[in-house]
């Protein structure tokens, strides 16, 4: 594809298929195809053939061939300009300088600039011949059709003058109007001084857009090929495609994690910069978890694959960054209309000039030079550009920063927003709770309590659960099993442990369940609730027989992220099913005054439309499957990237790293690429609205007009590039 004609027409056309919904992204120069599941993927590339173009299936971001594609193109393109600068240059210095003093002119001096003009407008320009000509084949046209027929116009004009005889001039030299060199002036200049113009522009283009790749590229690579796996007591290296889950496998300082894993053997300091923008290393020890494409920066450690492949948290951020790039903002849908229809109307618009000069001037060279210029001075390439590079650089950026952002669609969302949502356990707080003190009724001991506890809570993935979990592991050892598992939402859950049923979670919980709590554990939870600790109560037997007390760290920047939030004028809002006093008691800790406490999944999602209906715009931070209902309900949904699966699906935005200061920077990054795609945007149509009817006055040189045109499609993708 060469323009945003080309990749709206191959939308149509992959759109006329039955089922078939396609996006065509002109930037990436990919096609996102939605279709029933026995769509043969021939039948899609024979559409694409249909079209005029070609295509092959791709499946996997990581596609060697792209690269060699795009490489191999940029040289051509250089090569092609280099032939016609020097061949261009000597054209144009040659006709300038005879234009101003005639008196030069030697005999056969135009054919001097036809042997010099040939082989650019022949082979420099090929690549825009190429495409105009199976666009006529397909009856279709692009901005190659228009720079073709300047061009060719040009030249043959040129030739049928020479060939006619008579008194030849120039056609250049009197300023850049159209210009009055009578119907026996030359344009040969003209054909090769617009090509190489042209030639820049699109090799600049080529060179620029390869750079907003760059952010994605370095992700890609942040993959290794292979590991040293320990099998057999002994160590092995194997290819990365045979790591299954549950290998050990060692990581020497100065390597790179090869999948997300957990830490069996050895401390050391992991570099995350690239994965989740954190710029200072991270100490590992023995039961943390580490990310895949992390470096290793102190001593040998050996891990455990807990995800490999497309599982592992680097292919999953990897997939939400190419997926925002080919995604289209409602901004670009409309430039994508525009360009549907820009080539054609351009084309009768060219017409129309050659007739209106003729007619009203009679010179048949004003009138072809007029048409020369507005062939070659439209752009739409600056619309189809307009957004997806600000998009291609921005998400690229964002995952530099942590920040993954699935689409142009939560780019608009984020600039809007002004009130953030936040839930408190694993977002606001560090969410690895441990144990702090545990009550029992007379009767039943601690080490009771706790091994009814640890059995209902080794079923859950909560960090509550996995802190009473550890707790009762490291005490206890072997857990009893447990059956008929529930979890409850924002409340707790229950099983059957022995025989028994057991209910272990809020107050509220225990009541609904039937359960009594006695005067001695409602008051012992009060003491301990007023620390700002979270109390479970466990129960069985019709009556709560103890309570267990968890505690959570504040992120050490969560205080300094609710400032910058509030900087940015956004209103932060703590929303938790935690008891009121100790949340109260975290509000109060990072600097948030407005705390909504004892809140259920469900009531999550009425506080967000809540403050929906008050006119807000609101935007949702979370980790956990209670908050994925709010996140999907927000505005704009904030996933923290170790949270569970269904928090990120739900989500707009994925943070990559646990510091929370990446909210205020997913919002100025978001903010700063929309205003990147509205003066885009603003340039494109401001450009076309302004040169247009200068080169249908006659206002504009076509030279002029070709340096212009390249110019537009640079300036669009150089300053997306300033992101």
């Amino acid at each position: 594809m060469t323009c945003a004609a080309c990749a709206s027409r191959v939308e149509r056309k992959l759109n006329k298929l039955d089922g078939v919904q396609a996006t065509v992204n002109y930037a990436t120069e990919r096609a996102r195809v939605q279709c029933p599941a026995d769509t043969d993927p021939r039948l899609l590339i024979s559409q694409v053939e249909r079209a005029g173009y070609t295509a092959r299936r791709v499946d996997d971001v990581r596609d060697a061939e792209d690269d060699v594609d795009h490489d191999d193109r940029i040289a051509d393109l250089r090569r092609r300009l280099a032939v016609a600068a020097v061949l261009a240059v000597p054209v144009c210095d040659l006709s300038l300088a005879l234009s101003l003093f005639p008196e030069l002119r030697f005999p056969g001096w135009q054919w001097v600039c036809l042997v010099l003009a040939a082989p650019v407008v022949a082979w420099c320009a090929w690549p825009f011949h190429r495409a105009a000509l199976n666009g006529l084949r397909h009856r279709t046209s692009s901005m190659d059709t228009l720079v073709s027929v300047g061009v060719l116009t040009a030249s043959l004009w040129s030739l049928w003058v020479m060939v006619k005889g008579g008194q030849l001039a120039p056609g250049l030299g009197h300023g850049l109007s159209v210009l009055n060199g009578g119907d026996h002036a030359l344009y040969l200049e003209v054909a090769a001084g617009v090509t190489t113009f042209l030639l820049a522009g699109r090799y600049f283009e080529a060179r620029a857009k390869r750079s907003a790749g760059a952010a994605m590229r370095a992700l890609l690579a942040l993959g290794v090929k292979d590991v040293e796996v320990l099998r057999d007591g002994a160590a092995v290296r194997v290819p990365i495609s045979e790591l299954v889950t549950g290998d050990r496998f060692v990581v020497r300082p100065g390597e790179r994690v090869a999948t997300d894993a957990v830490v069996e053997e050895g401390r050391s300091a992991l570099d995350t910069s690239m994965v989740t923008g954190e710029p200072v290393p991270r100490e590992v020890v023995p039961g943390d978890e580490v990310i895949g494409g992390t470096v290793n920066a102190g001593g040998r450690l050996v891990l455990r694959a807990t995800r490999v492949g497309a599982a592992t948290q680097l292919a999953r951020m990897t997939r939400l960054v190419e997926r925002a790039q080919e995604g289209k903002a409602a901004a670009q849908r409309l430039a994508d209309r525009v360009a549907a229809v820009f080539v054609p109307a351009v084309l009768v618009l060219a017409g129309v000039t050659f007739v209106g000069w003729l007619v009203f001037d009679g010179t048949v060279a004003a009138a072809v030079t007029a048409a020369v210029a507005v062939l070659v001075v439209a752009c739409p390439c600056a619309l189809g550009l307009a957004t997806p590079t600000a998009v291609l650089v921005g998400s690229g950026r964002g995952a530099q920063l942590g920040v993954f952002i699935k689409g142009p669609q939560a780019l608009e969302s984020t600039r809007r927003v002004d009130t953030v949502v936040f839930d408190k356990t694993g977002t606001l707080t560090e969410g690895r709770m441990r144990l702090v003190d545990m009550r029992t009724v007379p009767g039943v001991s601690s080490d009771e309590l706790l091994a009814v506890a640890g059995a209902i809570e080794h079923a859950s993935e909560h960090p509550i659960a996995a802190a009473v979990t550890a707790a009762a592991t490291q005490r206890l050892g072997d857990l009893p099993e447990v059956a008929d598992f529930e979890a409850l939402p924002g409340l707790g859950a229950r099983g059957v442990v022995d025989g028994r049923t057991a209910v272990l979670g809020r107050a509220r919980l225990l009541t609904d369940q039937g359960l009594t709590v006695p005067d001695v554990l409602e008051t012992e939870r009060a003491e301990l609730e007023a620390r700002g600790v979270t109390v479970v109560l466990v129960g069985w037997d019709g009556a709560a027989q103890g309570l267990l007390a968890v505690a959570d760290q504040v992120r050490p920047g969560s205080r300094a992220a609710v400032a910058a939030l509030r900087g940015l004028g956004l209103h932060p809002v703590l929303v938790t099913g935690d008891n009121s006093r100790t949340a109260a008691a975290v509000g109060a800790e990072v600097g948030i005054d407005e705390v909504i406490a004892e809140t259920l999944p469900e009531g999550k999602v009425d506080v967000v439309r809540r403050l929906q209906q008050e006119g807000r715009s609101v935007a949702v931070v979370g980790d956990g499957i209670n908050d994925a209902a709010a996140l999907a309900t927000a505005d704009l949904g904030m996933a923290i990237g170790h949270g569970t699966d269904a928090a990120i699906e739900a989500a707009d935005i994925v943070l990559g790293r646990e510091d929370l200061s990446v909210v205020a920077d997913a919002v100025q990054l978001a903010r700063r690429t929309h205003r990147t795609i509205r003066w885009n945007l603003v340039w494109a149509f401001g450009y076309n609205l302004a040169a247009l009817p200068l080169a249908v006055a006659g206002l504009l040189n076509p030279l002029i007009a070709g340096a212009a045109m390249s110019m537009s499609s640079v300036f669009v993708v150089s300053h997306s590039l300033r992101l």
